[in-house]
């Protein structure tokens, strides 16, 4: 005679309010959303650019509009929380082994944000900010 094992009921759509790290991680996923729209936004650009002058021109009168500035902030503000949260793992993913032993979490974790910094410094630099 065969048992039905038990399995525990877990619920479709809320599984991950049940943790702060299942909530945080969700958090994170959903800020690839944006960064895709933001990337289509971009490409929408280079295909407006390569038509025409006026078509360019007409691509960035429209990223003036008020929906569009507060799209690019919330774009920014993810991307801030995305890339922070894959740093803050980056010794966990890629663990980085000198010899017998590996390099500190915080050394792996604190050289991608300086990186990240000198990086973003590089580029307001050259846009002339």
């Amino acid at each position: 005679m065969s048992r039905k094992p038990y399995v525990r009921p877990i619920p479709k759509t809320s599984w991950f309010m049940r943790q702060g790290r299942y909530k945080r991680y969700m958090a994170r996923e959903v800020t690839c959303l944006f960064i895709g729209a933001y990337t289509a936004v971009l490409t929408v650009g280079l295909m407006r650019l390569a038509e025409s002058e006026a078509a360019y021109n007409a691509f960035l009168t429209a990223l003036k509009a008020p929906g569009s500035i507060l799209f690019h902030v919330v774009a920014f503000l993810f991307a801030v929380y995305h890339s922070s949260t894959w740093f803050n793992v980056t010794h966990q993913a890629m663990p980085i082994q000198r010899g017998d032993e590996f390099v500190a979490p915080g050394v792996i974790v604190g050289t991608h944000y300086a990186i990240w910094a000198v990086v973003s410094l590089v580029v307001l630099l050259v846009a002339g900010v």
